[in-house]
């Protein structure tokens, strides 16, 4: 293995976010922060050279993000996802929650409906109440093993002529889901039939663990493309969050023209000199650090499946086809959502994302992130293990 995921730089005096809230959201320091999606993995090290060497130039004025990021990132999607985009359908985009609230503004009313499926990332349905639109929720399937699906049926029972819009999250957080062509496939005729446009939030796309295989939504066919927004990026895959860079993929150019029109009001700008530099050493050079990082976050989250097959009478764990966030049901320990919130805080010393907080489904759910050094998840595993041991 060329690279060491063992260990990783501290955090706790860098700004970062999720040590700089604990005090905040969970009342104490003392804790080991495993709830916002980015890594304490330290960011690849060809990408600091690259930082490095551009920060030998003395002059970090306004810039246009290169045509050289859009390549790399046109022969990433190309290389890793058969899917082949131009650059003149590529827009920046500082995060892909500014995407979604642009993409609502752009493509419906105050007063008409966009599409949610939950559980889901919590911006998906507040960006929507935000903009006086009306959440239509969809919620997931999911059956006895606790395996997820979507709810064609009820989708079709409950979309209309004021639906405009369906945020879908692929791979899915929190629950793991990397959707199957066919699975897709059954959206998408759904929305073709009704005139939806599709936001696709493809942001764990990398992050996917075989056998399983991420398929774009906008690769289903020329159709399909033609109603879908692709939010795309590097933040989660090699861990540069803190660049605020992403980017938005739209095919069809009366949506881009839509999308353009919110898009310019807002002035989105073009991003960041050293963001700029980061993404495209990412895309350019990152095959080999990507492999490698998956088969160490499968290892935490081997370590993690272990410690709810000892417990399985308190805790289940179905390992996630791709991202890096495990969605823990935590119902059989019987405790309600405040109870769960505090077992994690003050008897296993770890700040997670409480599962209520994905919508009502995610009662009863915890969403653990093992994207952490092993020296971390070793810690987070021997408290957590300690904390369910002392459970009468």
């Amino acid at each position: 293995m060329k690279y060491d995921f063992s260990t990783s730089a501290k955090r706790e005096n860098s700004n970062a976010e999720k040590y700089t809230l604990r005090e905040k959201l969970f009342g104490k320091n003392d804790v080991l922060p495993m709830w916002v999606a980015d890594m304490d993995i330290d960011t690849p090290p060809f990408i600091i050279e690259a930082l490095k060497k551009r920060l030998e130039h003395p002059n970090f004025g306004y810039e246009e993000m290169p045509s050289s990021v859009y390549q790399a990132q046109i022969e990433w999607m190309k290389r890793h996802h058969g899917i082949t985009f131009e650059e003149k359908e590529l827009l920046y985009s500082h995060s892909v929650v500014a995407s979604i609230n642009a993409a609502i503004e752009a493509f419906s009313e105050e007063g008409e409906k966009v599409i949610v499926q939950t559980p889901v990332y919590p911006p998906f349905f507040k960006s929507v109440t935000h903009h006086n639109r009306k959440v239509l929720f969809n919620p997931l399937k999911r059956d006895e093993r606790g395996r997820y699906t979507f709810d064609v049926e009820d989708l079709i029972s409950k979309i209309d002529k004021e639906t405009k819009l369906l945020l879908l999250c692929s791979p899915h957080n929190p629950v793991g889901r990397v959707w199957k062509k066919e699975e897709l496939e059954r959206i998408a005729e759904v929305c073709l039939e009704h005139n939806v446009v599709v936001f696709a939030d493809e942001i764990h796309s990398d992050l996917v663990y075989a056998p399983n295989k991420h398929i774009p939504f906008a690769g289903l066919s020329d159709e399909v493309r033609d109603i879908t927004v692709t939010a795309l990026g590097v933040g989660k895959t090699f861990n540069l969050a803190g660049f605020a860079i992403s980017t938005v993929a739209i095919s069809n150019e009366l949506l881009r023209q839509k999308f353009k029109k919110v898009y310019d009001n807002i002035h989105f700008a073009q991003g960041t000199t050293l963001g700029h530099v980061a993404m495209q050493s990412a895309y350019t050079d990152g095959n080999e650090w990507l492999e490698e990082l998956k088969i160490h976050l499968l290892k935490n989250s081997t370590m993690l499946m272990d410690i709810c097959k000892k417990y399985n009478d308190k805790i289940s764990y179905i390992q996630p086809e791709g991202t890096y966030l495990a969605w823990l049901d935590c119902s059989k320990m019987g405790f309600g959502d405040k109870e769960l919130r505090d077992f994690f805080i003050n008897r296993a010393g770890l700040g997670l994302s409480p599962g209520i907080s994905f919508s009502k489904e995610g009662s009863g759910f915890m969403r653990l992130n093992f994207a952490v050094s092993t020296q971390i998840m070793k810690q987070a595993m021997d408290q957590l293990d300690k904390a369910l041991g002392a459970m009468k």
